[in-house]
């Protein structure tokens, strides 16, 4: 999205080829970018010429991001501010997630906004022509939120600022940088103001992706929870804002070491180095979610097998997810043989040494529930199925792939309970 902003060519390598991502790059090709994928000693180049700052032009036919939350509303942002008209939809899960938290602060700028009853998708965005910058306090921690109003700030005149009273992910602002965006962040009384100098150009540069911590989540829990395991994953995102599965876990017990730490792109990143360990129930803050929100289902798979309770809190964003991840997780520990309690904003696990397994999991479409159980099944006394895997390929397609690579038993079955 950044690079079909700048002036110029971007490259960008190390993209992890999700649906997702795809869709995400075929959406920039219909607002006007230049996107070409190159093959480079048998890894993906893409090639990215951008329209500068404002010059998206109106697509032919409404924009489907598939299962991507944050391709679509990031997108918003970018077109809110551009006198075209853009319709955005998705797939079932997609279009029952809710869109209010983007639509509410993007007609602050003038952007004639229509959805369904609900703020659901389809929706259809008509760009202000004469668009207004905007001070914006998000009332919920979302860094998709924030980086919505940033790029909408992009093409309007003077300063647009969003001020997160908790922080949340800082990618964009790093990415803006990067791409010599006029951006300033500081702290104040009400939290981190992040503020953007509308209608100056960007300028294009060269970008090599690092290995996304939500994924690599999958083999850290597998390897703790797995008996005689050490894996180690290479080349990881370790910003502070990304890590908080890593806090937990270790907190639990687990034995998790960084190795070869270096900075790359304005980013620290750093080779992980996971044992199986004996994990300990702990209460995880509500503070540390906005770190690791798309983590959870997957740290109540350690929590599985941890002695005692694990309590989370602070977790009521996970209702709005690709499903209701809370009630999932939930339900399907609960099939395989697992102690759960929860309510509105909270998960408590029982964990124990041996867990009865067996279950058929239903994942509503969500690629994490299908992913964290397909994790849990490696440790239980009996295999877990899932009800379809290929969700999975939304957000991580070689995932199995990966998982065989370290000794991990993954087959289609027959479907049904």
């Amino acid at each position: 999205m950044f690079a079909s902003m700048a002036i110029g060519e971007s490259s960008i390598s190390g993209l992890l080829e999700a649906e997702d991502v795809i869709n995400t790059a075929k959406a920039m090709a219909a607002l006007g970018a230049q996107v070409e994928r190159h093959n480079l000693d048998g890894h993906g180049v893409w090639k990215v010429r951008g329209v500068g700052v404002g010059g998206f032009s109106q697509p032919h036919e409404i924009i489907d991001f598939g299962n991507s939350g944050t391709g679509v509303r990031l997108c918003a942002g970018l077109v809110a501010t551009t006198p075209i008209k853009v319709g955005f939809t998705g797939d079932d899960s997609l279009r029952s997630r809710p869109m209010k938290r983007i639509t509410d602060p993007l007609r602050l700028f003038g952007a004639k906004i229509d959805t369904l009853e609900g703020d659901m998708l389809p929706m259809r965005i008509v760009g202000s022509p004469h668009c207004v910058p905007v001070e914006y306090t998000l009332p919920v921690a979302s860094a998709q939120v924030k980086s919505a109003v940033l790029l909408a700030g992009l093409n309007a005149p003077g300063k647009t600022s969003v001020t997160e009273p908790v922080a949340t992910r800082d990618h964009t602002e790093k990415m803006l940088k990067a791409f010599g965006a006029k951006i300033s962040v500081i702290e104040s009384n009400q939290g981190r103001v992040i503020t953007v100098e509308g209608q100056h150009e960007l300028a294009a540069c060269d970008i090599a992706v690092p290995g996304d911590p939500s994924s690599a989540a999958f083999a850290i829990v597998a390897a703790l929870i797995t008996k005689n395991s050490q894996v180690t994953i290479l080349n990881v995102l370790l910003n502070p804002t990304r890590i908080g599965l890593i806090d937990s876990l270790r907190e639990m017990g687990g034995s998790i070491s960084i190795e070869n730490r270096r900075e790359s792109g304005g980013e620290q990143i750093g080779d992980i180095v996971v044992s199986s360990s004996q994990l300990s129930g702990i209460t995880v803050p509500a503070g540390r979610a906005p770190s690791m929100i798309d983590e959870y289902p997957v740290l109540a798979v350690a929590a599985t097998f941890a002695s005692g309770t694990t309590r989370m809190e602070g977790i009521g964003e996970l209702r709005v997810k690709e499903s209701d991840r809370l009630e999932f997780v939930a339900d399907g520990l609960e099939k395989n043989g697992v102690n759960v309690r929860s309510g509105s904003d909270w998960l408590e696990v029982d964990g124990s040494a041996t867990v009865k397994g067996g279950g058929f999991v239903a994942t509503g479409l969500d690629h994490r529930i299908a992913m964290s159980f397909l994790v849990l099944g490696l440790a239980t006394e009996n295999p877990v199925t899932i009800d379809d895997g290929n969700i999975i390929a939304t957000s991580f397609p070689v995932f199995e792939d990966l998982m065989r690579d370290i000794g991990c038993k993954i087959k289609e079955a027959e479907p049904g309970p």
